[in-house]
C-alpha cells in the first residue's frame, strides 16, 4: 500500500517556517568568537530537520542548500571553525533565502534559482575559507550601480501594486510626486490586471504603471521612494541603457554579494527576514491548538447534545405542565452556547510572541545600518490575542520599532555625552487591561521635543500661529499624513510616511495609539486593541426608528440632559458641561440623517463615550439594553461606510449597525452626503442587505 506524501506537504512547510524562526533566533544570539555550543546545536537540529523533510518530499533545492548550511554549522559546533560576524550574517541571509524558497513552494511559484545558487556559492566559499567581508562586496555592488546610473540617462520602472495596497494607506500619487522631484517623470498606465465589474472591489487596486525617470538619479534614491510599499507591489527597476533588471524586494545587502557573471545586479535592502516571515504568516491558514482546549470543546459539545436531547423530548411531549422544564432547558442552552462560544474564541487566541519574534532581527539589522548599539527587551510575549488581530498588528508595530531606533535612540557617542550607557534599550511589552490588550513600544532615547513638532507644524501649515494645543495634542500631530521631524531623508524614515499609516491600521482594528515622552529620557507609544474582532459586548440604543450598537468599552456613562449645562459656541457647536469638563455633543440623528428621531434635548439622553483619548456626548432617543453581538464586516459583505465599523443580526432577525465611535468623535461624518450615504446603507441593510450580512 503506497502512501500519498502530498497530504503531509503543508504540515512540513509549516514546521519548516517554525524551524527557520528557531534558526534565526539562535543566530541572533550567537556571540562571535565565544559561541555557546548548545545554541549552535539548536540551530543545527532545526536545519537538519528541514533538510530531512526536504529529501522526503523531493525538494532537492532545499536539501542541497540546507546541506551546505548544515556542514558549516557542524564545523562550528565541533570547534573546527570560529564563529565570526561575517559567518553569522551569511547564515542569516541563508535563512532569508530559505524563507523565500518555502514561500514560493507554498504558493507553487518558480524558485529564484539565481539567488539560491549565488548564496550556495558563498556558503561553499566560506567552507573553503575563500570568503571576503560583505562590506567589500557591497562596495563593488554600489560601484556597479553608480556606474550604471551615470552611464544611463535614467531608469525604466515597472510598478504593479498588489490588490490590497490601498487598504494599508499607501497612495501611488504620493510616490509619483516623490519620483518627480528626482528627475523628469513620464507615466503610462497598465490596465492588464483590471477584472470584470462583477469581480472588482472599490477598495482594491488593479492598475499598474510603467514609469520613465530621466536624469542622473541613483537607484538607491528610487528604492527609498518605494520603501513603504516594497511588500505590497511587484517592482522592477531597469537602467535605460541596460538590459539588466533589478527586482528590488527580493535580495538583502548581506546576501547579495554578486558573482562576476552577475555583477550588474543591484540589491534592495536588509529586511527580507521580516518580509519572509510576514508572507509565511499570510499564507499559513492553520493554527496549532493545545489539546486541553480541544478536550474542553468536546466536553461542552457533549453538554450541548444533552441539552438538545432534553429540549427535543419536551417538544415531542409538550403540554402546559412542561413549561417550567422547557424554561430550564432554554436557560441551560443559553449557558452551554455562551461557554461554547468562549471556548471557540480561545481556540483562535495565540500568544503575541508570534508577532514579537520578528523584532530581534529587525533591531539587529537596523541598528547595524545606523551604527547604533541597541538592546531589545521583550515582556509579556505570552499574552494572547485573536489570530486576525495578531496578523494585522505586525506592520504597525514594525513602524513603531523602526521609529524608536531611528528617531529615539541616540548614537553611542551622543548617549555617553548625555551620561547614558552607549547601548540604548528598546522595549516591547504586552498585557491585558480590561477587555483590551495593551502593547507598549518604548525607548530610553532622546525623547520627543514638542517645541520642535510645533515649529514643523507651523512651517507646514498644519497648525496656525496662536493655537492653544496641549502637549498631548502636539504629539498627536506626528500622525498627520506627510508629517516628519527628521532633518534628512534616510532609508529608514524622513518622508512622513508611516505614522499616519500606523494610526489608520490600528484604528481599522478598533484600537488607538497614544504617545507619551519626556525629553532626554525616552518615549512610549501605547497601542490599545480589542482582544478579538469577531465578538463584542455592545449597548443597544435607539435613534428614531433605528437601532444602533456602541461597544461597551467605549462608553463611560449615560445621563439625562440638564439644559442649564448645555452651552453653544458661535451658535454652531454645542457643548455639555459634565463635572467641570466640556464635551462636544454629537446629535446622531443629524450625523446619520434620521428624520424621525427626537430633536428636542429635553426628551433625549446623552451617552458619554471615549475613543483615541478624546471624549464626546452622543445624543440618542433611548437606551435599549446590553447584548453580546457577533460582528459582520460591512466592507466584506456589503460596502465600506464612514462612522460604521460593522453590523450584526439581533435576536429578532433584524440588522443593526455598529457605530465607529472614533470617527463620530472626530466629526468626520456630518449632515452631508457622507451622512446620507450612511443612512442609505442603514435603510438598504434593514430591507435588502440582511441576507448579505448574515451570509
Amino acid at each position: 500500500m503506497s502512501i500519498d506524501m502530498e497530504q503531509f506537504r503543508q504540515t512540513y512547510l509549516e514546521e519548516s517556517f517554525e524551524g527557520l524562526e528557531i534558526m534565526e533566533s539562535g543566530l541572533l544570539e550567537l556571540t562571535p568568537g565565544a559561541a555557546d555550543s548548545e545554541s549552535i546545536n539548536t540551530i543545527f537540529r532545526a536545519a537538519h530537520s528541514i533538510k530531512g523533510g526536504g529529501a522526503t518530499f523531493g525538494f532537492t533545492d532545499v536539501t542541497e542548500f540546507t546541506h551546505v548550511i548544515e556542514t558549516l554549522l557542524d564545523q562550528m559546533r565541533s570547534e573546527q571553525r570560529d564563529v565570526t560576524e561575517h559567518i553569522v550574517d551569511l547564515l542569516l541571509s541563508s535563512v532569508d533565502c530559505l524563507h523565500e524558497i518555502f514561500d514560493d513552494l507554498n504558493s507553487d511559484k518558480e524558485l529564484n534559482r539565481e539567488r539560491i545558487n549565488d548564496l550556495q556559492q558563498q556558503l561553499k566559499a566560506a567552507l573553503d575559507g575563500e570568503s571576503s567581508e560583505p562590506a567589500a562586496a557591497g562596495n563593488i555592488v554600489e560601484a556597479a550601480s553608480a556606474a550604471d546610473s551615470s552611464e544611463a540617462g535614467g531608469w525604466k520602472i515597472s510598478f504593479l501594486p498588489h490588490s490590497g495596497m490601498l487598504q494599508r494607506g499607501n497612495e501611488p500619487l504620493r510616490i509619483f510626486r516623490e519620483l518627480a522631484e528626482l528627475g523628469e517623470l513620464e507615466i503610462a498606465i497598465s490596465r492588464d490586471s483590471i477584472p470584470t465589474l462583477s469581480k472588482s472591489s472599490a477598495s482594491d487596486c488593479y492598475l499598474g504603471w510603467d514609469l520613465t525617470l530621466d536624469g542622473e538619479v541613483e537607484e538607491s534614491d528610487i528604492l527609498e521612494v518605494f520603501e513603504w510599499v516594497e511588500l505590497d507591489c511587484d517592482l522592477t527597476i531597469t537602467p535605460i541603457q541596460s538590459s539588466v533588471a533589478v527586482n528590488s524586494p527580493t535580495v538583502t545587502p548581506d546576501s547579495s554579494t554578486t558573482s562576476p557573471a552577475a555583477a550588474p545586479k543591484v540589491v534592495a535592502r536588509k529586511e527580507s527576514g521580516a518580509k519572509g516571515k510576514k508572507q509565511s504568516v499570510k499564507q499559513n491558514s492553520s493554527i496549532r491548538v493545545s489539546i486541553d482546549k480541544v478536550d474542553n470543546l468536546v466536553d461542552q459539545i457533549g453538554e450541548l447534545v444533552i441539552t438538545q436531547s432534553m429540549l427535543s423530548e419536551v417538544g415531542e411531549n409538550f403540554g402546559i405542565e412542561m413549561i417550567d422544564r422547557m424554561r430550564e432547558g432554554l436557560v441551560q442552552l443559553e449557558r452551554n452556547t455562551r461557554e461554547l462560544q468562549e471556548s471557540v474564541m480561545q481556540v483562535r487566541m495565540l500568544p503575541i510572541s508570534f508577532s514579537f519574534n520578528r523584532f530581534p532581527r529587525v533591531v539587529h539589522d537596523l541598528s547595524s545600518a545606523l551604527g547604533k548599539k541597541i538592546e531589545l527587551v521583550i515582556q509579556g510575549e505570552g499574552t494572547e490575542l485573536d489570530k486576525t488581530v495578531l496578523e494585522k498588528i505586525g506592520d504597525p508595530l514594525t513602524h513603531l520599532v523602526r521609529n524608536s531606533i531611528d528617531h529615539g535612540v541616540e548614537l553611542p557617542a551622543d548617549r555617553v555625552a548625555a551620561g547614558k550607557s552607549e547601548t540604548g534599550i528598546v522595549s516591547l511589552n504586552a498585557y491585558h487591561q480590561g477587555g483590551s490588550i495593551v502593547i507598549e513600544v518604548s525607548d530610553d532615547g532622546a525623547g520627543i521635543d514638542h517645541n520642535k513638532i510645533w515649529e514643523k507644524a507651523l512651517e507646514r501649515g498644519v497648525v496656525e500661529e496662536g493655537e492653544d494645543l496641549s502637549e498631548e495634542d502636539i504629539y498627536d500631530l506626528l500622525f498627520h499624513p506627510g508629517f516628519s521631524t527628521a532633518e534628512k531623508v534616510t532609508d529608514v524614515s524622513g518622508r512622513g510616511v508611516g505614522m499616519d499609516v500606523v494610526r489608520r491600521n490600528v484604528r481599522s482594528l478598533g484600537g488607538n495609539v497614544e504617545i507619551s515622552s519626556k525629553l532626554g529620557e525616552g518615549s512610549v507609544f501605547t497601542v490599545r486593541l480589542p482582544l478579538t474582532l469577531a465578538i463584542l459586548d455592545g449597548q443597544l440604543l435607539k435613534v428614531g426608528s433605528e437601532v444602533f450598537i456602541i461597544p461597551l468599552v467605549s462608553i463611560i456613562e449615560s445621563t439625562q440632559i440638564d439644559m442649564e449645562k448645555v452651552k453653544s459656541i458661535a451658535h454652531q457647536e454645542e457643548l455639555y458641561k459634565l463635572r467641570d469638563e466640556y464635551l462636544p455633543i454629537v446629535r446622531l440623528h443629524e450625523s446619520l440623517d434620521i428624520s424621525d428621531a427626537e430633536h428636542n434635548m429635553d426628551s433625549a439622553l446623552l451617552v458619554v463615550v471615549e475613543a483615541s483619548g478624546k471624549r464626546a456626548a452622543l445624543m440618542v432617543d433611548d437606551l435599549l439594553g446590553q447584548q453580546q453581538v457577533v460582528i459582520k464586516s460591512l466592507e466584506t459583505n456589503f460596502i465600506k461606510m464612514l462612522a460604521l465599523s460593522g453590523a450584526t443580526i439581533l435576536g429578532d432577525g433584524t440588522v443593526s449597525l455598529i457605530l465607529d465611535v472614533a470617527e463620530l468623535i472626530q466629526g468626520k461624518v456630518g449632515g452631508s452626503s457622507k451622512a446620507k450615504s450612511s443612512m442609505k446603507l442603514n435603510n438598504r441593510a434593514s430591507s435588502s442587505a440582511g441576507a448579505e450580512v448574515s451570509a
